[in-house]
């Protein structure tokens, strides 16, 4: 991800991190079975009947194979962004004709949505400025104080520009574009058919944190079909509050408003990397590339994870860090089962800016890999479930590099999941099991926001925000020092 942070400007929001504000109750497993031909996604206007049900949040554990962990209290009030850039759609225009439905009373009929959540990336270079403004205009990923929120956008701008000639560079080197958007809709496609084979027919819908198609637009789609009854799945296998924590907040701020969304029974399963149909995909991929070697006992395995700041670990309660070692470990674990008892190591990639990210670094780890002399080493991408510049111009290009530079002379480097229908299967899997225990979404602002609203204090915060930004933006010596730590 093109994550950013500004030092001592970037200081973490305390965020509850109570298991009590949330419900779980999904109970329901369904044989696994093989995945039938292509059938299209829901993406474009079809028409369906709308009903009447309630609405809720539901953070779903089933039978702990897909649980979350509390780094994150939806009852908090929700940052508002509007889409930034031009409405542009690999796939065609998302156009909706004919009226929306405003009350769900009109059928009982069920119709079942899956929503699924990903980070978006710019199908053109032309968009990679617009992309990274949406990015960096996001307050979980450049966290201010409250006292500096409206600098957010004016920041995010700058950032945007002064970045997106070294990240045009990254996405042209890769074909001119990411390959995200293209493989979310194969997925949900996927998704689809493994839902129907299950005797579960259901619109999969694709949901992008930063660029087209945008969440307004997804939801928007999901209200005029009339969808019933929603799931929504993020394709993070491990909760971050960057990643599958602001797209739920992106979510929740449009449902709370709108009469006919707030009474639409969801469930969100907020993390899914303890799931055995996740585990045992992850251990196949990575058994067939070791055998791609020489000697793969040998080998090591080295899982690169993309990283998120400290601060957000130790100070917001983000439960990204414990999920990933857990995760690395089940994955291990399976491996040896299968008697593959190679060495491995995990580190972070992706850092960006002067504070601490999670140690520890994988560029740094490759070189002292290279020094005490591994030979043979296979990247493993572990928060990534699909292709994009992060492994395909980070790990297989730059990583590489450097390991073959540090002494490194065997690269292999496992692939995303992608449509592994193993892991597909799972995810109709998961999809079923939460049905169920489909409720209603809170949405109750808490008294930050009320806080928020008090004249005096938002002059206050104007006034002395507005010197520092004055201060922050034309110093030579800021700029000098942004550049060089931030770009």
């Amino acid at each position: 991800m093109e994550a950013g942070t500004i030092s001592r400007l970037l200081q973490p929001m305390k965020q509850s991190s109570n298991p009590s504000n949330f419900s779980s109750n999904s109970s329901m497993f369904c044989p696994r079975t093989r995945l039938m031909p292509a059938c299209h996604v829901s993406h474009g206007g079809r028409e369906m009947n709308p009903t009447e049900q309630e609405l809720s949040l539901v953070l779903s554990s089933e039978n702990k194979k897909s649980s979350v962990f509390g780094g994150l209290s939806l009852h908090r009030p929700v940052h508002k962004r509007d889409p930034v850039g031009k409405m542009f759609c690999s796939v065609g225009a998302y156009t909706y004709p004919g009226s929306i439905a405003e009350s769900p009373s009109q059928t009982t009929e069920e119709k079942i949505g899956v929503l699924l959540l990903n980070l978006g990336g710019p199908d053109t270079l032309h968009d990679v400025q617009p992309f990274l403004f949406n990015l960096f205009a996001d307050p979980d990923i450049i966290r201010l104080p409250r006292l500096f929120r409206f600098l957010q956008r004016p920041l995010a701008q700058l950032i945007s520009v002064l970045r997106a000639p070294k990240s045009k560079e990254g996405y042209a080197a890769i074909g001119g574009g990411s390959p995200l958007r293209k493989i979310t809709d194969e997925q949900a496609s996927a998704l689809k058919m493994a839902l129907e084979t299950k005797e579960v027919p259901a619109n999969v819908y694709v949901a992008m944190r930063y660029w087209h198609p945008f969440t307004e637009e997804a939801v928007h789609q999901i209200k005029r079909d009339g969808i019933t009854k929603l799931v929504v799945l993020p394709l993070y296998p491990q909760y971050s509050i960057s990643t599958t924590g602001s797209s739920v907040r992106a979510l929740q701020n449009i449902f709370k408003d709108d009469s006919y969304l707030s009474r639409l029974p969801v469930a969100i399963i907020e993390s899914w990397y303890q799931r055995q149909g996740y585990i045992k995909s992850m251990a196949d991929l990575i058994e067939k590339e070791l055998h791609n070697f020489s000697n793969p006992e040998e080998v090591m395995i080295f899982f690169s994870a993309h990283g998120v700041p400290v601060s957000y670990v130790e100070d917001a309660g983000d439960p990204y860090r414990d999920q990933m070692e857990e995760c690395i470990s089940l994955i291990m674990n399976e491996l040896k089962a299968r008697g593959t008892n190679n060495h491995h190591t995990l580190a972070y990639q992706s850092r960006v800016g002067p504070v601490q990210w999670l140690k520890p670094y994988t560029d740094e780890v490759l070189v002292e890999l290279g020094k005490k002399g591994v030979k043979s080493l296979l990247a493993v991408p572990v928060s990534f479930v699909s292709e994009h510049i992060e492994t395909l111009e980070e790990i297989d290009m730059e990583y590489k590099e450097l390991a073959l530079e540090s002494g490194i002379e065997n690269w292999g480097r496992v692939p995303a999941l992608n449509c592994t229908s193993s892991f597909i299967t799972d995810l109709a899997d998961a999809v079923i099991e939460v049905l169920p225990s489909a409720m209603a979404m809170s949405t109750s602002s808490g008294a930050e926001e009320e806080v928020d609203n008090d004249p005096m204090q938002y002059f206050i915060k104007m006034l002395f925000g507005s010197l520092l930004a004055f201060v922050f933006l034309f110093s030579p010596k800021m700029v000098s020092a942004f550049r060089k730590n931030i770009l």
